[in-house]
């Protein structure tokens, strides 16, 4: 595993390939764009069959009773609809080592909520009822990889949560498999280096989500490598903070007062929220054939009618869930002892897949749920506003499987340690390789922590 990981961590300064050269892989979006007929548009729910409204049971669902279903949830806090989906689809990534270099198959795929059609996804994304054919589409291509993952090197292979604001409970198995020989690769394909893949998660909207939680779960905290092997990494890492803390972090061992924190809020949650019947949601009403909240709220529901070409299955219709406003997702971070450290704050989702995960410093929606103001946010903020310390600030694209034009403001941002404040509770100081431990225990860091740290650069 150790040989893979440095050649991984070789690929992360690369940030251009003779493989794939960024400019092609550029084009190459372009025309598929510019090729492939999408047509998409809102719909009512009574023009959405075989989508319904079952009265016996409450929700929206299909006629088959496969995909997914739209309930409601109801705390004392917030009501709201809710995607359940309780299958698990494959996040799967091929990689091959090519002149000492990895590099990574990448897909150009259109999923119907996209913002602009074709995005970097990974070599396989899809659920379990598109990989077993329940919808009597083809099967994707290089399933049998991942069905037969044990014939090759794993690199990753893990269950992660999905956005707990929308979907109840929702994981997916990210993984990666390192191949050594021929892999076909198809017009939809691209090999791409890591670096390649991190300098295009910089254009708005191209690199998509399952792309970048797929990387963020690279096992860098189990290389074991020598002072010199260090010595030769570290050479092509410019920024010498974060190389420490992915490869020299993690001296002392600062979970204990993550877990506890942690452990106490889910021994201690008291109301824990409930599915109820959509239409016992007295807050929310259909207006306009969309499913929206009567006051300010992140997303409403709506239902489009689709047709995408090159698809596993052409045309089809299904609800979305559109969010209102762009959210803020902000990861501040500290250089502390000539190592890169992040501030992470534990915090309940309604969907959560068991009370909380850690996530990013600020998870802001833009309209009707906001995160509480304290000393840490304010500084966030203030930094932003005025432009200081900022690393990265992108749009990117959430999931367009489910979410219908959703794309949010994704912030590095980094300041000197000595303007950090008091840390309040619930937030924590933690370096790469601790992150990247933690991330090897499924649902620990959220999807927007993920993929935050996926952006990182050299």
């Amino acid at each position: 595993m150790t040989d893979t990981l440095k050649s991984i961590a070789r690929s992360w300064a690369q940030t251009d390939s003779r493989i794939s050269p960024t400019s092609d892989i550029l084009a190459w979006v372009t025309e598929r764009n510019a090729n492939t007929a999408v047509e998409i548009h809102k719909i009512a729910l009574d023009q959405c069959a075989p989508w319904f409204y079952d009265r016996d049971e409450g929700c929206i669902r299909n006629e088959n009773r496969s995909f997914f279903t739209v309930m409601g949830l109801r705390s004392a806090e917030f009501e709201q609809p809710i995607i359940i989906q309780d299958e698990i689809g494959y996040l799967g990534i091929l990689c091959k080592e090519f002149d000492g270099v990895m590099h990574f198959l990448m897909q150009a795929k259109i999923e119907p909520g996209n913002v602009n059609c074709v995005q970097i996804s990974p070599t396989i994304q899809a659920t379990k009822s598109n990989f077993t054919q329940k919808h009597g589409g083809k099967k994707p291509p290089y399933l049998d990889y991942f069905l037969n993952a044990s014939k090759y090197e794993i690199v990753v292979d893990q269950i992660q949560s999905e956005q707990s604001s929308r979907f109840l409970k929702k994981r997916n198995r990210n993984i990666i498999i390192r191949v050594d020989g021929d892999v076909p690769v198809l017009p939809g394909h691209r090999w791409m280096t890591l670096g390649q893949l991190k300098r295009l998660m910089r254009e708005d909207n191209l690199v998509n989500m399952d792309t970048r939680t797929v990387l963020s779960c690279i096992p860098f905290s189990k290389m074991r490598l020598s002072e010199r092997e260090k010595a030769e990494l570290s050479e092509l890492f410019s920024d010498k903070p974060l190389f420490r803390s992915v490869f020299d972090g993690a001296a002392e061992n600062p979970l204990p007062p993550v877990y506890q924190h942690i452990n106490n809020a889910k021994m201690f949650a008291e109301g824990s929220p409930k599915l109820v019947p959509l239409d016992e949601l007295t807050s929310w009403e259909t207006r306009d054939g969309e499913l929206v909240c009567k006051r300010p709220y992140p997303f409403k529901v709506v239902f489009c009618d689709i047709a995408i070409e090159g698809r596993e299955v052409r045309r089809w219709t299904q609800p979305l869930f559109e969010a209102l406003g762009i959210a803020t997702f902000g990861l501040v971070c500290v250089e502390d002892g000539g190592i890169l450290k992040f501030v992470v704050r534990a915090a309940p989702e309604a969907g959560c897949f068991d009370c909380l995960e850690l996530g990013p410093t600020v998870q802001q929606e833009a309209v009707g749920s906001f995160q509480k103001e304290d000393a840490m946010t304010r500084l966030f903020w203030e930094r932003l506003n005025a432009g200081k310390g900022i690393m990265f600030d992108h749009l990117l694209s959430e999931e367009g499987g489910r979410f219908y034009h959703e794309q949010n403001r994704n912030v590095l941002l980094r300041i000197d340690k000595s303007e950090l404040p008091t840390l309040p509770e619930g937030y924590f100081l933690l370096d790469f390789r601790t992150l990247n431990e933690l991330v090897q225990v499924n649902n620990t860091l959220n999807i927007q922590l993920r993929n935050l740290l996926s952006l990182l650069e050299v």
